[in-house]
């Protein structure tokens, strides 16, 4: 029996009938694993710093049922309240982030976090998903022709003073993934292949200079390439990790490894997944990221809004790309990165920026034939 019936007009009854409700069954999936990974991981690292052992997990754990109402809340808007509401947050992000680089507390190298009110904030963490949406508009317009705003430049624009902001602090992972996702959004709106080979050359010439000028990126990549040359401590206790938990896991609570695991209620979040739940569990896990993917571009095969093409191409790029790089990291398959695994690691920003930009992919990839939204 379902939850409202099809004869219902009201709000709530449209939207049932009209979001994708097997990736909202997808997207709460995954804020259960988070839970139960933040009972399970938190209390070991709340102790270690000195915490009540359930500080962290209640810090989390009341953010979730915001970040739920946040998913469904975002959902119920139409494509241009989308626009409307993206267009706010970037503003405020932007603004934010600019604040942070002067009065922001500096935390292992990075200045990146905000305090507001007793809150800390990362607001580079909003950036993501309302910057996808923007430059999203910005291209439809320029394909489009509308009122002849050259699109495109602005969309160039916004990106370089994104990066721009992102490698001051520095945050060369966020810069990364929002730099896949600008290029990703850039090809569907026509880029020419010339310039793809263009942007590619550019990335990597990036990459080398990252390399020569950071040196913690220098000791992840060379750490990779080399274990025996940079401390790989991390990737080698969630290696251990995965050894331990095998098949089925030891059990929620019953992990070890994340007693050591200095990150293990955040960057590490899946070895402690790995240990704890088993393998099956992280098949399940990372079945759930992909499906939410898979699903997300299978809606708009049919779709003729430009807009809602490339702002959907983007949230989905950006959150695959996000899970990939966080699991991989984990699993030694690419060099480590600080990187949050969405939903299921401990960050109260990361949470809520993620459930806004899910709300919004939902209510992208929305059935509007017949609703009368545009």
């Amino acid at each position: 029996m379902t939850a409202f019936a099809r004869t219902d007009t009201s709000l709530l009854g449209r939207w049932w009938w009209t979001v994708d409700r097997w990736t909202l069954f997808a997207i709460a999936g995954l804020i259960v694993f988070g839970g139960l990974l933040t009972l399970a991981a938190s209390p070991a690292v709340a102790n270690r710093i000195g915490l009540d052992g359930f500080h962290l997990a209640r810090r989390q754990l009341v953010l979730l049922p915001f970040a739920a109402a946040i998913v469904i809340s975002t959902s119920l808007a139409s494509p241009r309240w989308v626009r409307r509401i993206a267009a706010m947050v970037f503003l405020a992000g932007l603004a934010l982030t600019a604040l942070t680089l002067l009065v922001g507390a500096e935390i292992k190298g990075a200045t990146r976090w905000i305090s507001i009110a007793g809150f800390s904030l990362q607001p580079s963490e909003f950036l993501k998903p309302s910057f996808a949406v923007v430059a999203a508009w910005m291209f439809a317009a320029q394909r489009s022709g509308e009122a002849r705003i050259p699109g495109n430049a602005i969309a160039v624009a916004l990106y370089v003073l994104v990066v721009f902001l992102l490698v001051k602090q520095p945050d060369l992972g966020m810069t990364a993934v929002v730099t896949a996702m600008f290029f990703a959004q850039f090809f569907a709106a026509g880029l020419p292949i010339l310039w793809v080979a263009v942007l590619a050359a550019i990335s990597v010439g990036a990459l080398v200079l990252a390399y020569a000028t950071f040196p913690h990126v220098a000791q992840r990549i060379d750490g990779f390439l080399d274990p025996g040359s940079a401390d790989t401590y991390q990737v080698d206790r969630s290696l251990e990790a995965f050894r331990n938990g095998g098949l089925f896991g030891r059990g929620p609570g019953e992990g070890t490894v994340k007693g050591v695991l200095p990150d293990a209620h955040s960057d590490f979040v899946f070895a402690v997944a790995g240990e704890e739940l088993g393998m099956l569990a992280c098949l399940l896990i990372i079945g759930l990221f992909a499906f939410v993917v898979l699903r997300g571009f299978s809606r708009l095969f049919q779709e003729t809004n430009l807009f809602v093409l490339y702002a959907a191409t983007g949230l989905l790029v950006q959150f695959g790309l996000q899970a990939l790089i966080n699991m991989a990291s984990s699993l030694h398959l690419i060099p480590t990165k600080g990187m949050t695994l969405p939903f299921l690691s401990y960050g109260g920003s990361s949470l809520l920026a993620l459930a806004f930009g899910t709300g919004m992919l939902l209510a992208l990839t929305r059935r509007r034939v017949g609703t009368g939204e545009g």
